[in-house]
This record gives structure tokens, C-alpha cells and sequence, in this order.
């Protein structure tokens, strides 16, 4: 049976999950249920409307090593205070905008907060707070935070149904700086207490040296930024795919959303598995079905049954990259140098989840599914590669410092 988790974790997991739902729900999930409604006031076209989300991913991005400084520096809970007040003022810059100047001003906010307030952070408040059982907390908490768009969509079109879309951008703006503020502010618990030399924190979890430690990074950024431009890439265009793959409109979209779901439950997997899960292993799994899912789509008539097991595979396998993506830093590097890390990587991940739906919809309209299918396996083969290439650099270098 699994230990029991301890009251502060739970208190932290609390205060985290619900500011990352706000967080997550009032910026990047907005979009999927304003955007069209606030286009037409704004006088934009959709598609400029949506390249708000673009604009918070490259900003975020370019904002990912001075995050990471900036954790090392003052902890998780400022940093996570700071997005709160950035988002506050990219919301309120939202709710009074009237054309594209005001509108991309706002988005540039919310990209700052987005990097200071999303993921990384969280993930490093956990790291500071919960030492060694960092990896089943933050599997946790990857739970809640992943029903943030089925929590927030149902939410905002009510509050625009019944207040108007400004107003509701108001509302999203009030929830951040009198709900998430004093929640970072005052809420969390206090990290836990290093030894004075800091050898706990600078304890590292494989013994590599500073030319292994700069190849494991590489090895990192590049299976995890070219499996999330996969997944980025493949989410705003699944429907279309399986249409053309066969799927009738209705069924497409009943897959399309099982696909989620599966994906949240692939969450469970390091959840239950705590502190004997291993980020590279689980890596390599996750990369694995995403690559069969896809060899599967190409070399197999088309057919529901395939579609099914298509979703299936895929749907488990990005999942489970998901929480790999997130817990790679922990398994390779020390807790203090756990924000920076991840903060780091967020550069590369972030550029790639801002180019990759533009890549993949052209892929997909001038080419067909077939080649972008066929893309998606290539790139998920050399994700793979990288990964197999960390694990066998682990390996050696734990069979290196094995006591004779």
C-alpha cells in the first residue's frame, strides 16, 4: 500500500493546483472559448486573435533563463507572486483593449507571467517543499492542473454569456491578484531547511561530471522540445487528421476527446509510482507508444478499430511524456538547481509550442495526413534516440561510481 501523503504536501498540492488551474484556465485555455467572441469588437481576424497564444509562447520562451535565475535566487513563491501581479496586468490590458496594439501589449504581459507563473515554477515550489517525494507530488498536481480547460471553458462562456467578455476578463483578473497572490504569498508552506554547507540540495541524483552534466541537458532539451512540438503540433490538428484518416466528423471529435482523458490518466502511472518512478524510463515508454501509434496509422488500412488503438497509444504515450517532460530535471539534477534547469529547458519547449501548430496545419493542408503522420513519426524516432542515448549516459555513469 502507498504512503500516506504528509499534511503540508497536501497543503501545498492544494494551493498549487488551484493557482495553476487559474493560471492555465485564464490565459492559455482562454482563448479556446473567447476567441472568437472577442474578435469581432477588436475588429481582428481570428487568426490574429489566436496569435496572442504565440506571442505568450515565445515571450514565455525568451523569459525562460531569467525565470530560471531568478528561482535559484529568491525562491518559488516570489516568483510564482510575481507571475500573479503580471497576470493581473496582462488581463486588465485584455479587458480594455480596442485594437491589436493594446491586445498584442497584453499578450507580451501574459507570456512574462506565463514563464514566471506556469509549470516550471510550481514544479520548483514542489521540489523546495516536498525533497524527496517531489516526483509522486508533482504527479499530483500534474492531475489537476491537466482539467484546467474543462474546469474554465464551461466557466468563462457562462461569465460572457451573463457580464460580457470584458467583464469576464476583469473577473479572470480579480481571481489572479486576490485569489492566487495571497494563495503564493501566504499559503504555501515554507521550503524545507537544507543543511548549512547545502549538501542535500546540491546532492545530485546521478554522479556526472560538469561535461556530462552540459550532454545531459542537450540530450533533454532535444527529446523533450521535439516530442512537444509533436504534440503541440498534432493537438490543433487531431480532428482534421482522423477525418482524412477515415473517421466520420462524429467520431473524429468522440476521439478526439477520449484522447484527453486518456492522457490524464497516463498521469496516474508516476503518481502511483512515487519515488520508484524513473523519469527516463517513463520517457522512453511515452516516446515509444507515440512512435508505434504513429508506424501504426501508416502501415495498417484505415479502419475505427485502428483509430481506436490509434488514440489509445497515442493518447497514453503523450501523457506519459507529459510528466516525463516535467520530472527529466529531477532525475538528472540536484534540488537547488532544479528551477534552473527546468527553466532553461523552457526556452527550446516553448519556442516549439508556439511554431508547431503553424507547421503541422500547413503540413497538413498542402500535403495530407498521410505525411503528416509520417512527419510525426520521424520526429518522434529521433525523440527516442535522444532518450535512449540519456539512459545509456546514466548507466555508464552509474556503473562508473558502483563501489568494487
Amino acid at each position: 500500500m502507498s504512503r500516506s501523503i504528509p499534511l503540508r504536501s497536501v497543503q501545498m498540492i492544494a494551493v498549487l493546483a488551484v493557482t495553476q488551474l487559474i493560471g492555465w484556465g485564464t490565459t492559455f485555455d482562454m482563448l479556446g472559448v473567447m476567441g472568437r467572441v472577442i474578435a469581432p469588437d477588436l475588429g481582428l481576424p481570428n487568426e490574429v486573435v489566436f496569435g496572442g497564444l504565440s506571442i505568450m509562447m515565445v515571450v514565455s520562451a525568451l523569459a525562460g533563463p531569467t525565470t530560471g535565475r531568478l528561482l535559484a535566487r529568491h525562491g518559488a513563491a516570489r516568483v510564482l507572486a510575481a507571475a500573479s501581479i503580471t497576470f493581473t496586468i496582462g488581463l486588465l490590458l485584455l479587458s480594455a483593449a480596442h485594437g491589436i496594439v493594446l491586445y498584442g501589449l497584453a499578450w507580451i504581459a501574459i507570456g512574462a507571467g506565463g514563464a514566471f507563473g506556469l509549470s516550471a515554477p510550481a514544479y520548483t515550489a514542489v521540489v523546495e517543499r516536498a525533497g524527496p517525494d517531489s516526483k509522486r507530488v508533482i504527479a499530483i498536481l500534474m492531475l489537476f492542473t491537466g482539467l484546467s480547460s474543462a474546469i474554465f471553458w464551461p466557466i468563462l462562456s457562462q461569465l460572457n454569456a451573463t457580464a460580457g467578455w470584458r467583464m469576464t476578463f476583469l473577473i479572470c483578473a480579480a481571481l489572479q491578484f486576490f485569489v492566487c497572490l495571497p494563495l503564493h504569498v501566504f499559503a504555501l508552506p515554507k521550503p524545507i531547511a537544507f543543511a548549512a554547507d547545502g549538501s542535500t540540495a546540491q546532492e545530485t541524483p546521478v554522479p556526472l561530471s560538469p561535461a556530462g552534466q552540459r550532454k545531459a541537458f542537450l540530450l533533454i532539451a532535444a527529446a523533450t522540445t521535439i516530442s512537444t512540438f509533436v504534440t503541440f503540433g498534432v493537438s490543433p490538428s487531431l480532428l482534421e487528421i482522423l477525418r482524412q484518416s477515415g473517421a466520420s466528423p462524429a467520431l473524429a471529435l468522440q476521439l478526439g476527446s477520449a484522447r484527453g482523458v486518456i492522457g490524464i490518466s497516463a498521469r496516474f502511472l508516476d503518481m502511483l509510482l512515487g519515488r520508484r518512478g524513473n523519469p527516463i524510463l517513463s520517457a522512453a515508454m511515452g516516446v515509444s507508444l507515440m512512435v508505434s501509434s504513429f508506424l501504426m496509422m501508416l502501415l495498417i488500412p484505415p479502419s475505427t478499430p485502428l483509430l481506436v488503438t490509434f488514440i489509445l497509444l497515442y493518447g497514453f504515450g503523450s501523457g506519459v511524456m507529459t510528466v516525463a517532460r516535467a520530472l527529466l530535471p529531477l532525475a538528472l539534477f540536484s534540488p537547488r538547481e532544479f528551477g534552473l534547469q527546468s527553466a532553461r529547458l523552457s526556452l527550446p519547449q516553448n519556442l516549439a509550442n508556439a511554431v508547431a501548430p503553424v507547421v503541422f496545419t500547413a503540413v497538413l493542408d498542402r500535403a495530407g495526413a498521410g505525411t503528416a503522420i509520417a512527419t510525426c513519426a520521424a520526429l518522434a524516432v529521433i525523440s527516442l534516440g535522444f532518450v535512449l542515448m540519456l539512459a545509456a549516459q546514466v548507466k555508464a555513469a552509474t556503473r562508473v561510481y558502483e563501489p568494487a
